[in-house]
This record gives structure tokens, C-alpha cells and sequence, in this order.
């Protein structure tokens, strides 16, 4: 057997799996430092964090690769061609109107027979009808576009590409009218109050209000700069006189003179809680004049 096999050598010697493990069992770490030339029977021997780190390259290396949720821009731009466009503007009686006088139109431009909004960049006017819709159907409600964002988000999406007269407005009235939007976007603000009006009084002159307005810019040439004003509530009579300032003296005049001289003694005086109304030289006039004076709560306009 040993002169056999020196007269007849194996050209590549396959290793016998039960000699590894054996050399494997008795090689100690040094060993495997020192040896270069069994770098296979190295790399069989894994710890379990190697083994587990392996595992884990492995099982990332096997799963499938999912395309992006991030959509590009490309994504994002709706497939209107530029024919399309073209042939809306002239079944369009305004844009035709536009492109048969566009040197009467300095806000618009002619490019490649399309009709575009002078803008930096230029954008395509959308003539009424369809691709309106279209256009606003896409950057409201798809999800390429962030769906269903609200009025002015919309709006800024929209005016980077093109152009119409009532898109504002037409922006709103959609956004509003979107059954989605209502359902899942809740105001986050309280409703109005509902209103408290004074209730109107039996006949005229029962109640009247009263109030100042002003300083008035500029200044007439009596030196007047302000309104003094008396309203009947029942039937909105009114009565007003200019004056140079809004002191209660000149409040007491107002109604001695303009108003009870001519008009007569009102029941009630309604008035706010400024300085000039409730002064002790106006409490004194009521009281002469047999009159009750009502005073509206502060910072409460409903009154």
C-alpha cells in the first residue's frame, strides 16, 4: 500500500471530514494564529455571537427589497400633456380671447402655442372645465401629494404648476366640500357663541345708546375730532353731533341740548364704562332728568 501510493500521487487530496474535527478538538487559538495555510478549518469555528450576527446578515440578505413609500417628484406631477392643454385653451372663449390680443395682456406669455401666466417660472393657464378638476382632484385627494391637506397647502402646490383666474377660490370650495376632509380633520377652534341681542324695547325713545367715536384724522378746521352719536334701538333713529374732544361735559351737553330740546327725554341710556359716562357730573344729569342708565358689560360687544 505505501509503494502504491508514492508511485501512484493524488493530484488533489480531499481532507477527511473526521481528521478536521480531531485537529480541530486539539488546536488550541495560538495554533490557528500560527497557521496560514488552514484558513478553511479556521473559519469553522464560530462563536455563538458570530454565529447569531451570521444569522442575522443572512436573514437581511434574504428579504426582498420593498420600493420606497417615499414618492419622488416625478410621482407627484400629474400626466396632463402639453397637447392636451393646448387644445383646451382653444375650445376656451377667455383664453382664446387672450391669445388673439396678447399685447393687451401683460400678465401672460404665448410659448409654443401655449398660453402661460408670466410667473418665475412661467405656468400654463387651465382653461374651465375638466382638467380643472382633474388637477384639483389629484393634489387634494392622492396620496402621492400628501391626500387631503387643507386650503393654503393646496394651493401652494398648485400655483407652482399652473394657473387660473378663480383657483383660490375654487381651492376652498373643494377642500371644504370634501367629504374626508369633514369627517377626520375636526375644527380644533370653539364655535361662535351663538348671539345675545338686547331685546327691542316697547316703542321708540324707551331705550337709546350711546357712544363716542374717534379721534378722527385729520382734524376739521373747528378743531372737531370727534363723533358723539345716540341711536333709538327700536326704530334706529340717530342723532349725532361732531366735537373737538369726549369728556362728560361735553357728553352733558350733547344730551341736554341735542337731544332732550329737541327730541325729548329718553327712558333709558344705554352706555359703555368709559370715564365720560360714568362720571359724577353724568350721574347728576340723570338724576335730573329722571332717566335709568344702563351700562354694556366690559369686553362683551354683544351688548
Amino acid at each position: 500500500m505505501p509503494d502504491y501510493l508514492s508511485r501512484s500521487p493524488v493530484d488533489e487530496a480531499e481532507e477527511d471530514p473526521d481528521e478536521i474535527s480531531l485537529l480541530i478538538s486539539k488546536s488550541t487559538q495560538t495554533d490557528f494564529l500560527d497557521i496560514n495555510n488552514h484558513s478553511s478549518i479556521v473559519t469553522a469555528v464560530q462563536t455563538r455571537a458570530m454565529k447569531l450576527r451570521n444569522q442575522s446578515l443572512n436573514d437581511k440578505n434574504d428579504t426582498a427589497i420593498l420600493p420606497s413609500d417615499t414618492l419622488n417628484e416625478e410621482n407627484r406631477t400629474i400626466s396632463i400633456s402639453i397637447e392636451q392643454l393646448i387644445q383646451a385653451q382653444q375650445n376656451d372663449n377667455y383664453a382664446k380671447k387672450i391669445l388673439n390680443n396678447i399685447k393687451n395682456y401683460k400678465h401672460y406669455i404665448i410659448n409654443d402655442n401655449l398660453l402661460m401666466r408670466r410667473t418665475n417660472p412661467p405656468v400654463p393657464y387651465v382653461p374651465q372645465g375638466d382638467l380643472r378638476k382633474t388637477i384639483l382632484n389629484i393634489y387634494h385627494d392622492t396620496a402621492a401629494n400628501g391626500a387631503h391637506f387643507g386650503r393654503d397647502k393646496t394651493m401652494y402646490k398648485i400655483k407652482q404648476r399652473y394657473f387660473w383666474p378663480s383657483m383660490y377660490k375654487d381651492i376652498d370650495n373643494y377642500a371644504k366640500s370634501c367629504i374626508l376632509c369633514a369627517q377626520f380633520n375636526p375644527r380644533r377652534q370653539k364655535t361662535p357663541g351663538t348671539l345675545k341681542p338686547i331685546q327691542p324695547p316697547d316703542g321708540v325713545w324707551q331705550l337709546v345708546a350711546m357712544d363716542y367715536h374717534g379721534p378722527i384724522t385729520p382734524t376739521t378746521q373747528r378743531g372737531n375730532k370727534y363723533i358723539i352719536s345716540l341711536t333709538d334701538v327700536l326704530s334706529k333713529f340717530v342723532i349725532t353731533k361732531a366735537v373737538r374732544d369726549n369728556t362728560t361735559h361735553t357728553a352733558v351737553r350733547f344730551i341736554n341740548e341735542d337731544v332732550i330740546s329737541k327730541s325729548g327725554t329718553p327712558r333709558c341710556i344705554l352706555t359703555d364704562n368709559g370715564t365720560h359716562f360714568t362720571s359724577t357730573m353724568m350721574d347728576e344729569l340723570i338724576k335730573q332728568i329722571g332717566t335709568t342708565h344702563l351700562y354694556s358689560t366690559p369686553y362683551h360687544p354683544q351688548t
